[in-house]
Protein backbone atom coordinates (compact mmCIF):
# COMPACT_ATOMS: atom_id res chain seq x y z
CA UNK A 1 0.00 0.00 0.00
CA UNK A 2 0.98 3.31 -0.80
CA UNK A 3 2.47 5.78 2.58
CA UNK A 4 0.37 8.31 3.28
CA UNK A 5 1.65 12.23 3.70
CA UNK A 6 1.57 15.01 6.32
CA UNK A 7 2.77 18.15 5.46
CA UNK A 8 3.38 20.48 8.19
CA UNK A 9 3.47 24.20 6.79
CA UNK A 10 5.36 26.61 9.12
CA UNK A 11 4.35 29.84 7.10
CA UNK A 12 6.98 32.79 6.83
CA UNK A 13 9.28 30.55 8.78
CA UNK A 14 12.44 31.51 7.01
CA UNK A 15 13.69 35.19 7.44
CA UNK A 16 17.09 37.30 7.92
CA UNK A 17 20.28 37.09 10.19
CA UNK A 18 19.54 39.85 13.06
CA UNK A 19 22.12 41.47 14.88
CA UNK A 20 20.44 41.70 17.63
CA UNK A 21 20.15 37.68 17.60
CA UNK A 22 23.81 37.34 17.55
CA UNK A 23 23.85 37.77 13.80
CA UNK A 24 21.46 34.63 13.89
CA UNK A 25 17.50 34.23 11.97
CA UNK A 26 15.09 33.92 14.73
CA UNK A 27 14.86 29.98 13.69
CA UNK A 28 18.57 29.65 14.45
CA UNK A 29 18.43 31.72 18.04
CA UNK A 30 15.41 29.77 19.24
CA UNK A 31 15.76 26.66 20.96
CA UNK A 32 13.55 23.73 18.88
CA UNK A 33 14.35 20.47 20.51
CA UNK A 34 11.86 19.06 18.78
CA UNK A 35 12.64 20.54 15.21
CA UNK A 36 16.20 19.42 15.41
CA UNK A 37 15.39 15.61 16.25
CA UNK A 38 12.89 15.43 13.56
CA UNK A 39 15.77 16.94 11.71
CA UNK A 40 18.49 14.34 13.18
CA UNK A 41 16.17 11.73 11.66
CA UNK A 42 15.55 12.56 8.04
CA UNK A 43 16.43 13.99 5.42
CA UNK A 44 17.11 17.98 5.03
CA UNK A 45 17.70 20.54 2.44
CA UNK A 46 16.40 24.58 1.31
CA UNK A 47 12.86 24.96 -0.34
CA UNK A 48 11.99 27.79 -2.43
CA UNK A 49 8.26 27.78 -4.11
CA UNK A 50 10.07 29.78 -7.25
CA UNK A 51 13.55 31.87 -8.33
CA UNK A 52 15.34 32.15 -5.32
CA UNK A 53 15.19 35.77 -4.58
CA UNK A 54 11.84 36.24 -5.77
CA UNK A 55 9.34 37.50 -2.73
CA UNK A 56 6.11 34.97 -3.18
CA UNK A 57 3.30 35.66 -1.28
CA UNK A 58 1.55 32.83 0.12
CA UNK A 59 -1.16 32.02 -2.37
CA UNK A 60 1.35 31.71 -4.69
CA UNK A 61 3.80 29.88 -2.91
CA UNK A 62 0.71 27.31 -2.18
CA UNK A 63 -0.35 26.75 -5.62
CA UNK A 64 3.82 25.84 -6.28
CA UNK A 65 4.65 23.52 -3.56
CA UNK A 66 1.19 22.19 -4.30
CA UNK A 67 2.63 21.22 -8.19
CA UNK A 68 0.04 23.10 -9.87
CA UNK A 69 1.50 25.05 -12.74
CA UNK A 70 1.13 28.76 -12.33
CA UNK A 71 -0.96 29.21 -15.75
CA UNK A 72 -3.94 27.48 -13.53
CA UNK A 73 -3.65 30.04 -10.99
CA UNK A 74 -6.66 32.44 -10.70
CA UNK A 75 -5.25 34.84 -8.12
CA UNK A 76 -5.73 35.73 -4.67
CA UNK A 77 -8.91 37.48 -5.04
CA UNK A 78 -10.83 34.25 -6.65
CA UNK A 79 -9.53 32.03 -3.64
CA UNK A 80 -10.90 34.68 -0.86
CA UNK A 81 -14.26 34.42 -2.74
CA UNK A 82 -14.33 31.08 -2.98
CA UNK A 83 -13.27 30.75 0.90
CA UNK A 84 -15.60 33.81 2.05
CA UNK A 85 -18.88 31.29 0.17
CA UNK A 86 -19.08 33.82 -2.77
CA UNK A 87 -19.89 32.15 -5.73
CA UNK A 88 -18.37 33.25 -8.53
CA UNK A 89 -19.76 33.13 -11.94
CA UNK A 90 -17.70 32.47 -14.96
CA UNK A 91 -15.92 35.71 -15.86
CA UNK A 92 -16.95 37.27 -12.98
CA UNK A 93 -13.74 39.38 -11.48
CA UNK A 94 -12.55 39.58 -8.12
CA UNK A 95 -9.90 41.34 -5.66
CA UNK A 96 -8.83 41.91 -1.91
CA UNK A 97 -10.23 45.08 -0.71
CA UNK A 98 -10.20 46.36 3.12
CA UNK A 99 -10.81 49.94 4.65
CA UNK A 100 -8.10 52.59 4.87
CA UNK A 101 -7.40 55.93 6.26
CA UNK A 102 -6.49 58.15 3.18
CA UNK A 103 -5.73 61.79 3.47
CA UNK A 104 -6.41 64.11 0.40
CA UNK A 105 -3.95 66.39 -1.38
CA UNK A 106 -4.61 70.11 -2.29
CA UNK A 107 -4.25 68.12 -5.83
CA UNK A 108 -7.18 66.12 -5.08
CA UNK A 109 -4.54 63.14 -4.78
CA UNK A 110 -5.29 60.43 -2.14
CA UNK A 111 -2.40 59.10 0.26
CA UNK A 112 -2.71 56.11 2.55
CA UNK A 113 -1.94 57.49 6.14
CA UNK A 114 -2.88 54.35 7.27
CA UNK A 115 -2.93 51.16 5.26
CA UNK A 116 -4.20 48.38 8.37
CA UNK A 117 -6.92 50.11 10.28
CA UNK A 118 -8.21 48.76 13.45
CA UNK A 119 -11.73 50.17 14.08
CA UNK A 120 -14.55 48.94 16.56
CA UNK A 121 -17.21 46.12 14.97
CA UNK A 122 -20.02 49.11 15.04
CA UNK A 123 -17.71 50.92 13.20
CA UNK A 124 -16.66 48.31 10.84
CA UNK A 125 -20.79 47.42 10.23
CA UNK A 126 -21.17 50.99 9.99
CA UNK A 127 -18.46 51.27 6.78
CA UNK A 128 -20.39 47.73 5.21
CA UNK A 129 -23.87 49.78 5.24
CA UNK A 130 -21.95 52.70 3.68
CA UNK A 131 -20.67 50.25 0.33
CA UNK A 132 -23.59 50.06 -1.74
CA UNK A 133 -23.68 48.02 -5.24
CA UNK A 134 -22.42 50.33 -8.13
CA UNK A 135 -23.34 49.88 -11.66
CA UNK A 136 -21.73 51.23 -14.51
CA UNK A 137 -21.21 50.89 -18.12
CA UNK A 138 -23.22 47.23 -17.73
CA UNK A 139 -20.57 46.47 -15.20
CA UNK A 140 -21.84 45.73 -11.60
CA UNK A 141 -19.75 46.35 -8.11
CA UNK A 142 -20.50 44.64 -5.03
CA UNK A 143 -18.41 44.39 -1.87
CA UNK A 144 -18.40 41.38 0.17
CA UNK A 145 -17.24 41.10 3.90
CA UNK A 146 -14.83 38.81 5.00
CA UNK A 147 -13.47 39.88 8.15
CA UNK A 148 -13.28 42.38 10.57
CA UNK A 149 -12.22 45.64 8.18
CA UNK A 150 -10.86 43.44 4.90
CA UNK A 151 -13.71 42.21 2.06
CA UNK A 152 -13.49 40.85 -1.56
CA UNK A 153 -14.61 43.06 -4.15
CA UNK A 154 -16.27 41.16 -7.29
CA UNK A 155 -16.94 43.05 -10.84
CA UNK A 156 -19.76 40.96 -12.96
CA UNK A 157 -20.45 41.96 -16.53
CA UNK A 158 -17.81 42.25 -19.48
CA UNK A 159 -14.68 42.74 -17.20
CA UNK A 160 -10.98 42.04 -16.99
CA UNK A 161 -8.73 41.06 -14.04
CA UNK A 162 -5.77 42.84 -15.74
CA UNK A 163 -5.43 46.09 -13.89
CA UNK A 164 -3.15 47.81 -11.84
CA UNK A 165 -3.81 47.25 -7.70
CA UNK A 166 -4.75 50.54 -5.84
CA UNK A 167 -3.39 49.77 -2.83
CA UNK A 168 0.65 50.94 -2.58
CA UNK A 169 0.52 48.79 1.03
CA UNK A 170 3.09 51.56 2.20
CA UNK A 171 1.90 54.58 4.53
CA UNK A 172 2.85 57.28 3.48
CA UNK A 173 2.41 56.66 -0.21
CA UNK A 174 -0.03 57.62 -3.44
CA UNK A 175 -3.14 55.31 -3.97
CA UNK A 176 -2.53 54.13 -6.82
CA UNK A 177 -3.98 54.89 -10.48
CA UNK A 178 -6.18 52.28 -11.58
CA UNK A 179 -4.96 51.38 -15.23
CA UNK A 180 -4.55 48.24 -17.28
CA UNK A 181 -1.32 46.35 -17.11
CA UNK A 182 0.90 47.13 -20.14
CA UNK A 183 0.46 44.18 -22.52
CA UNK A 184 -3.24 44.74 -22.29
CA UNK A 185 -3.12 48.99 -22.66
CA UNK A 186 -5.09 48.53 -25.46
CA UNK A 187 -7.83 46.07 -24.31
CA UNK A 188 -11.05 48.16 -24.34
CA UNK A 189 -12.31 45.52 -21.71
CA UNK A 190 -9.20 46.40 -19.48
CA UNK A 191 -10.01 49.83 -19.78
CA UNK A 192 -13.83 50.10 -18.92
CA UNK A 193 -13.14 47.60 -16.20
CA UNK A 194 -10.30 50.27 -14.77
CA UNK A 195 -12.56 53.19 -15.18
CA UNK A 196 -15.76 51.82 -13.74
CA UNK A 197 -13.76 50.53 -10.45
CA UNK A 198 -12.08 54.12 -10.66
CA UNK A 199 -15.41 55.64 -10.62
CA UNK A 200 -16.43 53.18 -7.88
CA UNK A 201 -13.75 53.86 -5.52
CA UNK A 202 -14.14 57.76 -6.13
CA UNK A 203 -17.55 57.06 -5.27
CA UNK A 204 -17.27 55.31 -1.92
CA UNK A 205 -14.57 57.18 -0.74
CA UNK A 206 -17.15 60.71 -0.87
CA UNK A 207 -19.59 58.49 0.79
CA UNK A 208 -17.23 57.15 3.67
CA UNK A 209 -16.25 61.03 4.95
CA UNK A 210 -19.88 61.32 5.34
CA UNK A 211 -20.83 58.92 7.52
CA UNK A 212 -21.73 58.71 11.34
CA UNK A 213 -18.85 56.79 12.71
CA UNK A 214 -16.25 58.94 10.40
CA UNK A 215 -17.95 62.35 12.07
CA UNK A 216 -17.49 61.10 15.93
CA UNK A 217 -13.78 59.31 14.94
CA UNK A 218 -12.86 62.78 13.56
CA UNK A 219 -14.42 64.81 16.83
CA UNK A 220 -12.40 62.24 19.14
CA UNK A 221 -8.91 63.09 17.21
CA UNK A 222 -8.88 59.88 15.26
CA UNK A 223 -8.04 58.87 11.79
CA UNK A 224 -11.18 58.27 9.85
CA UNK A 225 -11.48 55.17 8.18
CA UNK A 226 -12.71 56.74 4.76
CA UNK A 227 -11.23 54.79 1.96
CA UNK A 228 -11.29 51.67 -0.09
CA UNK A 229 -8.15 49.78 -1.28
CA UNK A 230 -8.38 47.18 -3.70
CA UNK A 231 -5.48 44.27 -5.20
CA UNK A 232 -4.40 41.50 -6.75
CA UNK A 233 -7.38 40.86 -9.30
CA UNK A 234 -7.65 38.02 -10.95
CA UNK A 235 -10.29 35.75 -12.31
CA UNK A 236 -11.83 31.80 -12.02
CA UNK A 237 -9.74 29.22 -14.77
CA UNK A 238 -9.66 25.84 -15.99
CA UNK A 239 -7.64 23.92 -12.80
CA UNK A 240 -6.32 20.14 -13.02
CA UNK A 241 -7.70 19.05 -9.12
CA UNK A 242 -5.31 17.65 -7.04
CA UNK A 243 -6.78 14.27 -6.40
CA UNK A 244 -6.75 14.05 -10.42
CA UNK A 245 -3.05 15.52 -10.89
CA UNK A 246 -1.47 12.93 -7.51
CA UNK A 247 -4.46 10.40 -7.22
CA UNK A 248 -4.40 11.49 -4.21
CA UNK A 249 -7.25 12.07 -1.32
CA UNK A 250 -6.50 15.74 0.16
CA UNK A 251 -7.22 17.66 3.25
CA UNK A 252 -6.20 20.99 4.40
CA UNK A 253 -6.45 21.70 8.35
CA UNK A 254 -5.96 25.93 8.65
CA UNK A 255 -7.61 28.61 9.70
CA UNK A 256 -7.57 31.62 6.84
CA UNK A 257 -10.28 31.89 4.08
CA UNK A 258 -7.60 31.86 1.34
CA UNK A 259 -6.86 27.97 2.37
CA UNK A 260 -10.45 27.37 2.52
CA UNK A 261 -10.99 28.51 -0.50
CA UNK A 262 -7.99 27.36 -2.20
CA UNK A 263 -8.90 23.30 -1.42
CA UNK A 264 -12.42 24.51 -2.89
CA UNK A 265 -10.50 25.46 -6.40
CA UNK A 266 -7.99 22.39 -5.81
CA UNK A 267 -10.25 19.88 -5.02
CA UNK A 268 -9.08 19.07 -1.31
CA UNK A 269 -11.55 18.74 1.67
CA UNK A 270 -10.93 22.02 4.34
CA UNK A 271 -10.76 21.34 8.00
CA UNK A 272 -11.83 24.94 10.09
CA UNK A 273 -9.47 26.08 12.86
CA UNK A 274 -8.89 29.00 14.94
CA UNK A 275 -6.32 31.15 16.06
CA UNK A 276 -5.56 31.79 19.59
CA UNK A 277 -2.95 33.08 21.17
CA UNK A 278 -0.56 29.78 21.94
CA UNK A 279 0.59 28.67 18.35
CA UNK A 280 1.64 25.61 20.09
CA UNK A 281 -1.13 24.52 21.66
CA UNK A 282 -3.18 25.13 17.59
CA UNK A 283 -0.32 23.46 16.31
CA UNK A 284 -0.82 20.09 18.38
CA UNK A 285 -4.57 20.50 17.94
CA UNK A 286 -4.36 20.15 14.22
CA UNK A 287 -1.41 17.52 13.94
CA UNK A 288 -4.30 15.39 16.40
CA UNK A 289 -6.94 16.17 13.41
CA UNK A 290 -4.53 15.21 11.01
CA UNK A 291 -3.62 11.76 12.72
CA UNK A 292 -7.21 11.01 12.75
CA UNK A 293 -7.59 12.03 9.26
CA UNK A 294 -5.51 9.91 7.67
CA UNK A 295 -7.81 6.61 7.77
CA UNK A 296 -9.27 8.55 4.89
CA UNK A 297 -7.13 10.78 3.26
CA UNK A 298 -3.60 10.16 1.35
CA UNK A 299 -2.42 13.71 2.03
CA UNK A 300 -3.08 16.20 4.72
CA UNK A 301 -2.10 20.08 4.84
CA UNK A 302 -1.58 21.43 8.60
CA UNK A 303 -1.10 25.06 8.39
CA UNK A 304 -0.23 27.77 10.45
CA UNK A 305 0.16 31.60 10.08
CA UNK A 306 1.82 31.98 13.62
CA UNK A 307 5.88 32.79 12.26
CA UNK A 308 4.14 35.01 9.66
CA UNK A 309 1.97 37.11 11.87
CA UNK A 310 4.90 37.81 15.00
CA UNK A 311 7.45 38.62 11.61
CA UNK A 312 4.73 41.03 10.64
CA UNK A 313 5.36 43.19 13.47
CA UNK A 314 8.55 43.23 13.10
CA UNK A 315 10.33 42.21 16.03
CA UNK A 316 12.86 39.33 15.99
CA UNK A 317 12.09 38.35 19.64
CA UNK A 318 8.13 37.99 18.68
CA UNK A 319 8.88 35.51 16.34
CA UNK A 320 11.71 33.66 18.00
CA UNK A 321 8.90 33.14 21.02
CA UNK A 322 6.32 32.01 18.14
CA UNK A 323 8.79 29.52 16.92
CA UNK A 324 9.45 27.89 20.39
CA UNK A 325 5.71 27.49 21.05
CA UNK A 326 5.58 25.80 17.70
CA UNK A 327 8.28 23.64 18.47
CA UNK A 328 6.65 22.65 22.11
CA UNK A 329 3.69 21.84 20.04
CA UNK A 330 5.33 19.46 17.86
CA UNK A 331 6.71 17.68 21.25
CA UNK A 332 3.07 17.07 22.50
CA UNK A 333 1.91 15.47 19.19
CA UNK A 334 4.23 14.86 16.35
CA UNK A 335 5.51 11.21 17.95
CA UNK A 336 2.14 9.80 16.02
CA UNK A 337 2.96 10.91 12.96
CA UNK A 338 6.40 8.80 13.29
CA UNK A 339 5.00 5.65 11.85
CA UNK A 340 5.97 3.27 8.35
CA UNK A 341 3.44 4.38 6.80
CA UNK A 342 3.51 7.85 7.18
CA UNK A 343 5.73 10.34 5.26
CA UNK A 344 6.14 13.94 7.71
CA UNK A 345 7.29 16.76 5.14
CA UNK A 346 8.01 20.01 7.51
CA UNK A 347 8.50 23.22 5.82
CA UNK A 348 7.71 27.06 5.06
CA UNK A 349 5.57 28.20 2.16
CA UNK A 350 8.48 31.74 2.30
CA UNK A 351 10.44 33.69 3.84
CA UNK A 352 9.09 36.64 6.27
CA UNK A 353 12.06 39.03 7.27
CA UNK A 354 11.05 40.40 10.89
CA UNK A 355 13.32 43.68 10.03
CA UNK A 356 13.50 46.08 7.31
CA UNK A 357 10.77 46.54 5.05
CA UNK A 358 9.98 44.13 2.89
CA UNK A 359 6.45 42.14 3.83
CA UNK A 360 8.24 38.82 2.14
CA UNK A 361 11.63 38.19 1.21
CA UNK A 362 13.36 35.98 -1.55
CA UNK A 363 15.63 33.74 0.69
CA UNK A 364 14.53 29.76 0.81
CA UNK A 365 13.06 28.09 3.47
CA UNK A 366 14.19 24.58 5.32
CA UNK A 367 12.77 21.54 4.88
CA UNK A 368 12.67 18.13 5.83
CA UNK A 369 11.86 14.87 4.98
CA UNK A 370 11.28 12.01 7.63
CA UNK A 371 9.55 8.58 7.15
CA UNK A 372 10.23 4.83 6.84
CA UNK A 373 13.06 4.54 3.79
CA UNK A 374 13.93 8.15 3.45
CA UNK A 375 17.36 8.34 3.49
CA UNK A 376 18.77 10.31 6.91
CA UNK A 377 21.73 12.82 6.26
CA UNK A 378 23.99 14.36 9.12
CA UNK A 379 22.44 17.34 9.76
CA UNK A 380 20.90 17.80 13.19
CA UNK A 381 19.70 21.11 13.63
CA UNK A 382 16.54 22.60 11.55
CA UNK A 383 17.34 26.03 10.15
CA UNK A 384 18.12 27.94 7.54
CA UNK A 385 21.49 27.47 7.75
CA UNK A 386 22.17 23.89 9.57
CA UNK A 387 19.96 21.98 6.49
CA UNK A 388 21.15 24.08 3.66
CA UNK A 389 23.88 20.85 3.88
CA UNK A 390 21.33 18.58 3.94
CA UNK A 391 21.45 15.59 1.03
CA UNK A 392 18.06 17.26 0.13
CA UNK A 393 19.87 20.48 -1.80
CA UNK A 394 17.24 23.08 -2.52
CA UNK A 395 14.66 22.14 -3.93
CA UNK A 396 12.28 24.28 -6.26
CA UNK A 397 8.44 24.55 -7.58
CA UNK A 398 6.93 21.59 -7.52
CA UNK A 399 9.78 19.06 -6.84
CA UNK A 400 8.21 18.87 -3.44
CA UNK A 401 5.27 17.47 -4.26
CA UNK A 402 7.45 14.96 -6.72
CA UNK A 403 9.41 14.11 -3.89
CA UNK A 404 6.20 13.26 -2.02
CA UNK A 405 4.90 11.10 -4.87
CA UNK A 406 8.58 9.53 -4.76
CA UNK A 407 8.45 8.59 -0.87
CA UNK A 408 5.03 7.31 -0.75
CA UNK A 409 5.32 5.15 -3.45
CA UNK A 410 3.68 6.68 -6.18
CA UNK A 411 5.98 8.28 -8.26
CA UNK A 412 5.46 7.66 -12.66
CA UNK A 413 8.66 5.68 -14.22
CA UNK A 414 9.17 8.20 -17.06
CA UNK A 415 7.67 7.01 -20.70
CA UNK A 416 5.02 4.31 -18.88
CA UNK A 417 1.63 5.27 -20.45
CA UNK A 418 -0.45 3.12 -18.58
CA UNK A 419 -3.76 5.59 -18.62
CA UNK A 420 -4.76 7.62 -21.35
CA UNK A 421 -4.79 10.88 -19.46
CA UNK A 422 -1.13 11.50 -18.60
CA UNK A 423 -0.13 11.65 -14.76
CA UNK A 424 2.23 12.11 -12.09
CA UNK A 425 1.59 9.26 -10.28
CA UNK A 426 1.39 6.02 -10.57
CA UNK A 427 -0.55 3.44 -10.98
CA UNK A 428 -3.01 5.30 -13.70
CA UNK A 429 -6.43 5.37 -13.94
CA UNK A 430 -7.47 2.83 -17.18
CA UNK A 431 -9.72 0.85 -18.88
CA UNK A 432 -9.60 -3.34 -18.37
CA UNK A 433 -8.62 -4.97 -21.36
CA UNK A 434 -11.46 -8.00 -22.39
CA UNK A 435 -11.18 -10.57 -24.31
CA UNK A 436 -14.77 -9.80 -25.21
CA UNK A 437 -14.83 -7.70 -28.69
CA UNK A 438 -18.59 -5.24 -28.50
CA UNK A 439 -18.15 -5.01 -32.08
CA UNK A 440 -18.84 -8.46 -32.87
CA UNK A 441 -22.03 -8.92 -30.13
Amino acid sequence: MPKKCVLILLDGLGDRALADLGHKTPLQAAKTPTLDRLAARGSTGLYHAGKIGRALPSENAHFALFGCPPEEFPGRGPLEALGAGVDLREGDVAMLAHFASVLATLDNELILRYDRMCGTPEEADALFEAVEPFEREGVRIELHRTSGMFGVLVMRGAVSPFITDSNPMVDGRMISAITPLTAHTNDATAVRTARVLTAFLRRTCARLNKIGANEIRVRQKLPPINGLVTQRAGRLCPVTSLPERFGMRCLSVASGIMYRGMSRFLGMDFHQVRDTRDPGKDLAERIDIAAQALGKYDFVHIHTKAPDHAAHTKSPRAKLKAIESLDRGLAQSVDQLLRDDVLLVVTADHSTPSCGALIHSGEPVPLLFVGDEVRRDAVTEYDEIAVAGGCLGTMRGDELMHMVLNYTDRARLAGIHDSPVARDYWPGDYFPFTMSDPESD
